[in-house]
């Protein structure tokens, strides 16, 4: 082509056709992929979790189908020969393979997290450093809104200045390919529940059954209720994952130390509703304890020696 006398190497009638054919291929696509993902949109208008689940997957077949029909579309326009397509095609992979290594490994992590039911949007996950639920499953980077800490993980980086598992209000992006490095946390995808501690250290001669009996009640009153767990939940976890049959019954441990008697209270409760029910049973417990007059040790001393004091009068 001899444009402003200048003989462009490549560039002929044939291309320029081919290129004008391939933008309208391209916006083609786009608007359709956007039409009918606001399709999509108005007809699951509903916020229930199964609706939003539906019109997630919906709008990911919608662009995974939109994806291949471009790449198949610009291979057909720019690649009649199958020969020049196949050279074409191995050039390209590597020089993909090495300029592109984490979008490509992202790429391939986004259909291992498909495929292997690894976490979907609304799950709540720890992955890449980032706890958090899902909010968005994208090709390359998925978007978690974060979370805070327990007091005893919040020495991490970037370090969190909520002190419960509650969320921050900071979005997240984390790379897909982290799946493949790290091993990635799933708090609701199996079974929505996680089993919780409470622990409250009392004297030795404190009455301990008493202790017992309240952190009992109030395990019971606040947390999840075994007997309303369907029968089908649980066989189906321990048929598909081959684990011991599970204890669901609040139950509290002793734990002897040098300064005190550590009682612990072990129950079960949502992954959603973890702070409001320690929160209840915090209450209930220091409640009840102030009423039967005990007693929440702490650190003391006793002096086992003194030397005698002589008093004198004049």
């Amino acid at each position: 082509m001899h444009l402003l006398g200048i003989d462009w190497v490549g560039v002929n009638a044939e291309n320029g056709r081919k290129l004008l054919l391939s933008l309208a291929f391209i916006v083609v696509i786009l608007l359709a992929s956007s039409a009918l993902r606001a399709l999509v949109g108005l007809l699951l208008r509903k916020t229930d979790h199964a609706s939003v689940q539906t019109r997630f997957w919906m709008r990911q077949a919608i662009s995974l189908f939109g994806a291949i029909v471009l790449i198949l579309g610009l291979l057909s326009i720019w690649f009649s020969d199958p020969t020049r397509l196949a050279t074409a095609l191995g050039l390209m992979s590597a020089g993909l393979a090495f300029a592109l290594q984490q979008p490509v490994t992202s790429i391939a992590s986004y259909f291992v997290i498909l495929r292997g039911s690894t976490f979907t949007i609304g799950d709540r996950i720890s992955m890449g450093g980032v706890r958090g639920d899902v909010l968005r499953l994208g090709f390359i980077q998925t978007t978690i809104m974060e979370m805070g800490q327990p007091p005893s993980v919040q020495g991490g980086d970037p370090a969190m200045w909520v002190k419960s598992r509650q969320f921050t209000g900071r979005i997240v992006t984390v790379s897909n390919s982290k799946i493949f490095a790290e091993p990635v946390f799933n708090y609701t995808r199996d079974f929505p529940f996680i089993w919780e501690e409470m622990s409250i250290p009392i004297t030795y001669q404190s009455d301990r059954a008493k202790v017992e009996e309240i952190m009992l009640e109030a395990a019971r009153q606040n947390a999840v209720d075994s007997a309303m767990l369907e029968e089908a939940v649980k066989d189906d976890l321990q048929r598909r994952f081959d684990v011991q049959p599970l204890d669901l019954i609040p139950k509290v441990f002793y734990r002897i130390t040098d300064n005190w008697l550590e009682l612990t209270v072990r129950f079960i409760v949502h992954t959603h509703l973890i702070r409001g029910v320690k929160d209840s049973m915090s209450r209930e417990i220091i409640g009840k304890m102030d009423e039967a007059g005990i007693g929440i040790a702490s650190a003391t001393y006793d002096i086992v020696g003194f030397p005698p004091v002589e008093v004198r009068t004049t």
